[in-house]
């Protein structure tokens, strides 16, 4: 049966959420590693991505209240809440470009005050002041939350924000794409249906985005197979998914940390599990083009490992990183544009800088990077 399903997967022939759920519970992980890895050379070949962006959190004030965030605060006067200054974000781009970056991934709180039209100012302000630069920003509940106090369709808030210089979005807020779920750990923010009509309304508006899901809380295999199930549907309808992005939840100081501790059914994510979802993701996921291993999460190791499981994108050096390293993970600070291409390298693979589509550039520290190929074209 599990020999049949992989056969199936390498003739190309799309498996089913049933065979995925065999596949993931009753295959051994180094068979399916080796079908992962098989299909991810046929996409991408010994080819492994890298970017260099910042991640820029321009508000911890949330009216969520996430279980599982360290991040956020409360209200617009918590004592260690912020809210930053164009000025703060400026420096901060300016910070990146020196460095070689060519991209900022921009996500906040749910902030009580922020308006489509403070999006609107914020996108335009980079855009003006920094034109060089990718804007990779605000993930489906930023959309859902600043679009429902303006009374505004989801196309609208695109429209708008296209205008004054939007280029892409995070696939952030995700978490498992399973309302039972959700209710739980993500009181306050948008459910799993918003969430994808969010992102269609994305993709219909030529904005393309990556996909992510958090694993090891409180869900379980099911629900982890519905949400990359969710995503497949909605892949095959627009072709706006430029990546998938599995992570798993990190628990330190986090309200939903000692829940877990006293819950013995429940187990954090470690690496063999994870390394088998991101195998069994490359392969139930035909048609996503990029998988991209968590180093955040992970550690550098493990990511190595995860290139050959089916991951072709090593990620980012990750300039800036607030939300994880508050929940007690520690990172991996040294990390520079030649020790990216080293630990690919390392792993059997031929590195190269990519831009947000993929797309190889070069002359990145100069903060002007030569795109050497265009973005794919949306499906209408």
């Amino acid at each position: 049966m599990i020999e049949d399903i992989l056969n199936k997967a390498l003739d190309g022939k799309r498996i089913t959420t049933d065979e995925a759920k065999i596949l993931l519970t009753k295959a051994d992980v180094l068979q399916l590693g080796e079908v992962a890895h098989t299909l991810s050379l046929r996409k991408n070949n010994k080819r492994v991505a890298y970017l260099i962006d910042r991640n820029i959190n321009y508000t911890n004030v949330c009216v969520a209240r996430c279980s599982f965030c360290a991040f956020y605060r409360p209200t617009p006067g918590h004592k260690e809440g912020y809210d930053l200054s164009f000025e703060d974000i400026s420096q901060k781009i300016n910070e990146t470009l020196d460095m070689g970056g060519t991209r900022i991934l921009m996500q906040g709180g749910l902030h009580h005050n922020h308006t489509i039209e403070y999006y609107e100012k914020l996108i335009g302000h980079i855009h003006t002041h920094h034109p060089s630069l990718h804007i990779h920003a605000f993930s489906p509940p930023e959309i859902y939350h600043v679009s429902t106090k303006a009374g505004i369709t989801y196309d609208e808030a695109y429209k708008r924000l296209k205008a004054v210089g939007l280029k892409t979005m995070p696939g952030g807020g995700a978490e498992i794409l399973v309302n039972e779920i959700r209710d739980k750990i993500a009181v306050g923010k948008c459910n799993a249906d918003e969430w994808l009509t969010v992102m269609e309304a994305a993709h219909r508006n030529g904005v393309q985005s990556t996909a992510t899901m958090m694993m090891g809380h409180i869900e379980s295999v099911d629900d982890r197979l519905t949400h990359i199930s969710r995503l497949r549907e909605l892949q095959d309808k627009t072709k706006g998914f430029l990546s998938f992005i599995p992570w798993t939840f990190q628990p330190e100081n986090t309200p939903l940390h000692p829940k877990i501790k006293r819950n013995k059914n429940v187990k954090l994510t470690h690496a063999y599990e994870y390394l088998k979802f991101l195998a069994l993701s490359r392969i139930f996921l035909d048609n996503f083009d990029h998988v991209q291993v968590s180093m955040l999460t992970q550690g550098s190791k493990i990511a190595q490992i995860g290139l050959s499981f089916g991951a072709d994108d090593l990620g980012s050096l990750l300039i800036e990183e607030n939300v994880v390293r508050l929940a007690g993970k520690p990172q991996e600070m040294d990390l520079k544009k030649e020790k990216m291409e080293a630990l690919i390298r390392e792993a059997g693979f031929t590195p190269y800088e990519r831009d947000t589509y993929y797309n190889e550039i070069k002359n990145s520290r100069s903060g002007n990077a030569q795109v050497l190929s265009q973005p794919i074209t949306l499906a209408s």
